[in-house]
């Protein structure tokens, strides 16, 4: 599946609710299909596991209809929106099934099917959560803890704050990737039925792909009750509006001296603000830098993440402080760091790429992963990059790979390395990020062709989709009859069953 450039604008979101995703994390969307059409997949889905069992990832061809769901202007709209144009949807899906009277699930992250990759902030993954019958609470929706996304740990306890995904049937929910979810208890004698589909934004944003009427950050319509990530929001804010990480932010108004004090508030939630408001006042806060970074190291998440984003917006004076920070024995501190200098963007480029011949995995592994958002600003690094393709530590190729994915077309260079990856490595993830990357930089990874179609019988899935979406990006005779070549042979009757066999 692939979104296309002829839907109606009117499809898309409004500036509330772009701002609405970026700080809760998740948005509900309508559909216009009728409510028989929803009980027709919940009819066949019940069906079709009962005699088979979980459908797994065969749940879209084997009940096709769901194709219309994500086909629908306001949900496609919705994705626009938020990946961009080329999104398209990950071959991983899953029908979760809530059984009668289960007792529900812990609040959790999904995994990268079971492979692990750094979160990313900025919102490159989406998954859609979809009923297809009335979902009361009663019956145990997903329930979301809003604005967590940003968060690596838990930091309310007791599921206070969490919200139900509630709807009738056919009610859609786009979720960040990384906010945290759980199936909650089902107290009624009926399956509930939750379709969780997966979506990769292909492209870096160059300018908003929303309805926007104010391209600049505003916070006038957030909850006050909501904890403040102003810093990261703006961040977020602006990278979706195409603005290269390390532009300019209006600043708000704050006291660099008071707010330096406040760091050292005993109270959690105080220091959270004061380092909030020290990224507000951008490079003039340079003084307040020692005192970021040492709440880099804070023991209250909310705090670091504030702290990483306020350095992002200091910039330069920050960068040789956070790059001795990429070294530090202490792994979530490393990591706020490293969002820290991806958000400071093209002024960190040159520390990043000597970082990367570092002799600890740690620091190169943070300042790959640095460089992978930062995009575009980037591409000064691809020599240094290509030069660590054959790097030793799995998790620096695999980084290097989403490096070259996120620079898109510029990085054509580094074709062949990717192009060695995805027939060579050792490692399946280092393989579907080579191929991932291959897809993003799209025609330009032309000579990659006759390796795409040997990959396609990878035995991991995941390489196998990745390629099938670089060849279909490419878009040459060439690849175009590699697709077809693996179709004919990959085409699954989804009719065929014990009782009928041909």
């Amino acid at each position: 599946m692939q979104a296309n450039s002829h839907l109606s604008d009117s499809n898309k979101l409004t500036d509330a609710q772009m701002r609405d995703f970026i700080v809760n994390g998740h948005l509900t969307i309508k559909t216009d299909l009728p409510r028989s059409f929803h009980e027709t997949i919940y009819r066949k889905t019940q069906e079709y596991t009962e005699k088979e069992g979980n459908l797994g990832n065969n749940i879209l061809p084997r009940v096709p209809e769901l194709q219309a769901v994500f086909e629908d202007p306001a949900v496609r709209g919705a994705f626009t929106s938020i990946l961009g144009e080329n999104y398209v949807m990950h071959s991983h899906r899953h029908p979760h099934q809530n059984r009668p009277h289960s007792d529900g699930q812990g609040f959790h992250k999904d995994s990268y099917w079971g492979y692990q990759k750094v979160r990313h902030h900025c919102p490159r993954w989406a998954m859609a959560f979809y009923y297809p019958q009335d979902s009361p609470l009663e019956i145990g929706p997903s329930a979301v803890l809003p604005g967590t996304q940003y968060y690596s740990t838990r930091i309310t306890e007791n599921n206070d704050g969490e919200l139900a995904l509630s709807g009738e049937a056919g009610t859609l929910t786009i979720i960040h990737f990384d906010l945290w979810h759980r199936a909650m208890a089902n107290q009624t004698d009926k399956t509930r039925y939750m379709m969780k589909f997966q979506f990769i934004r292909m492209d870096a944003p160059q300018a908003p792909e929303w309805n926007v009427t104010n391209p600049q950050w505003t916070s006038e319509d957030i909850n006050p009750a909501t904890p403040a990530h102003q810093g990261t929001w703006r961040h977020i804010w602006n990278w979706m509006a195409g603005a290269s990480n390390g532009d300019a932010t209006q600043p708000i108004h704050a006291n660099l001296a008071d707010s330096i004090t406040a760091l050292g508030a005993d109270d959690a939630p105080v220091r959270s603000r004061a380092a909030d408001e020290l990224g507000a006042l951008g490079e003039s806060a340079a003084e307040g830098v020692p005192h970021l970074i040492q709440a880099l190291r804070d023991d209250y998440e909310p705090v670091r993440l504030n702290a990483a984003y306020a350095l992002g917006a200091i910039g330069e004076p920050a960068v040789p402080h956070l790059i001795e920070v990429l070294a530090d024995e202490n792994g979530p501190t490393r990591r706020m760091a490293a969002y820290a200098l991806a958000a400071v963007g093209a002024t960190a480029v040159p520390a990043l790429s000597e970082a990367l011949q570092h002799t600890a995995d740690a620091v190169r592994i943070e300042a790959t992963y640095a460089l992978a958002q930062i995009g575009d600003a980037a591409e000064p690094a691809i020599p240094a990059l290509i030069e660590r393709t054959k790097d030793e530590c799995t998790e620096v190729r695999r980084y290097l790979a989403e490096a070259f994915g996120s620079l898109g077309a510029t990085a054509a260079p580094a074709v062949p390395q990717l192009t060695d990856m995805v027939a060579d490595d050792d490692d399946k993830q280092t393989r579907f990020e080579a191929a991932l990357a291959l897809a993003q930089i799209g025609p330009a990874a032309n000579e990659a062709v006759p390796v795409l179609a040997k990959a396609l019988w990878d035995e991991d899935r995941y390489v196998r989709d990745n390629t099938i979406h670089a060849l279909k990006r490419i878009d040459t005779p060439e690849a175009e009859s590699a697709l077809f070549d693996y179709l004919l042979m990959a085409r699954w009757c989804p009719v065929t069953n014990r009782q009928s066999t041909h």
